[in-house]
């Protein structure tokens, strides 16, 4: 039997995209080499920030406007809690790209935001400390996604509308043919008329022939202590941002996982090989979060409870890529999220359950076309 699609990886995209498509009466089925949630990629570690005034550009705020809702349909489907609204507080210099950024998209989309002095951000949330140069733009629609949690409901409504997982099994070649693709694994070949690949950090050894100039990076994540944890209960400490010498870092209230999670946005030092395993947490990389922590979150600066690696995959411009492979076109690309896709991972699910059936879909992805790279 030929398959209508085939999802090669099943992260937070994948997982989103696989629900998508069967829940359309299609002929599917996931690929994941690893167990879904698994931590040797991009969406785990428990939660993620979702956010709507957007610093990297304007355009993307109806896209995050469109997978709210898709949220609160999974949350539903699934019987899961997995989108929480705390607010967001974004700080820094006003001159910086994180609030410059921010503003642009509050204003351009009419967000409800506030902008708060150094004085009044550290009078309504008494765990951060500011220089009297900084200020805060807080939007009140910010909150918390469950990382994992939300890809396990992806798939499991996805295998309820009748999609086939496959896991445990490594995609080793995407080979066209008349009617679409031949996808050989390491035990089976699979007939598909589409693949989409959604497979980050792996995408460009599963497709050799993208012209896209990607990077993988090592990025680390600390779960920290802090000295008072009434201070950052959700029901009053929000997800947070910081600019802080050209860095963007960011951290959560607490949740189920003990500790304050923190971490920096983007730290582009190191590549990495996905394959050949990942450099493991350092004292370098803590120290590297414990400086901006001492002096920005000092109650938060306590014992190290946990600490994770996680992969970014880059393009030069930090957008995403969805697009069909140029020549090629039952083959759908859809990464890299450049380290801040997975809230869009509902609306990107559905629009590539559209590419796949009608060839087009509502939501503006010319941003994320694989031509402006040449």
């Amino acid at each position: 039997m030929t398959l209508d699609a085939a999802v090669i990886g099943l992260g937070a995209t994948g997982s989103a995209a696989l629900y998508h498509l069967a829940s359309r009466g299609l002929r599917v089925a996931g690929i994941e080499q690893f167990e879904p949630g698994h931590n040797r990629g991009s969406s785990h570690g428990t939660s993620r920030i979702i956010r709507l005034g957007y610093f990297e550009h304007p355009s993307y705020v109806p896209l995050v406007r469109a997978a709210i809702p898709l949220w609160r349909v999974l949350e539903r489907n699934s019987r899961t809690a997995l989108l929480e609204t705390t607010g967001i507080i974004e700080i820094g210099k006003p001159d910086g790209a994180l609030v410059k950024g921010t503003l642009r998209s509050a204003q351009a989309h009419a967000l409800v935001h506030e902008v708060l002095d150094a004085k009044a951000v550290m009078r309504r949330f008494p765990a951060l400390r500011l220089s009297p140069d900084m200020i805060g733009v807080f939007q009140p629609d910010g909150g918390v996604l469950a990382a994992e949690p939300a890809i396990h409901a992806h798939l499991a409504l996805a295998k309820a509308a009748g999609a086939e997982l496959r896991t445990r099994e490594t995609v080793r070649a995407i080979e066209r043919t008349a009617s679409g693709v031949r996808i050989v694994t390491d035990n089976d070949v699979i007939a598909s008329a589409q693949a989409i690949v959604a497979a980050g950090a792996w995408v460009k050894s599963l497709l050799p022939q993208l012209s896209a100039p990607l990077r993988v990076t090592r990025q680390v994540v600390g779960w920290f202590a802090p000295s008072d944890a009434a201070m950052f209960a959700r029901e009053h400490f929000p997800v947070f941002m910081l600019e802080k010498n050209a860095g963007i870092f960011y951290g959560f209230p607490i949740g189920p996982k003990p500790g304050i999670k923190f971490a920096r946005h983007h730290h582009e030092d190191e590549n990495a090989d996905a394959d050949a395993g990942v450099r493991p947490v350092s004292s370098a990389d803590e120290t590297l979060l414990r400086d901006v922590l001492a002096e920005h979150l000092p109650a938060a600066n306590g014992q190290l409870l946990d600490a994770q690696t996680c992969l970014y995959t880059l393009a030069p411009d930090g957008d995403f890529i969805i697009d069909r492979l140029p020549g090629q076109p039952e083959i759908i690309v859809a990464s890299p999220c450049s380290g801040h896709g997975f809230k869009f991972a509902t609306v990107i699910g559905e629009i590539l359950a559209d590419l796949a059936t009608t060839g087009a879909t509502r939501h503006d992805i010319s941003r994320f076309r694989l031509a402006r790279f040449g």
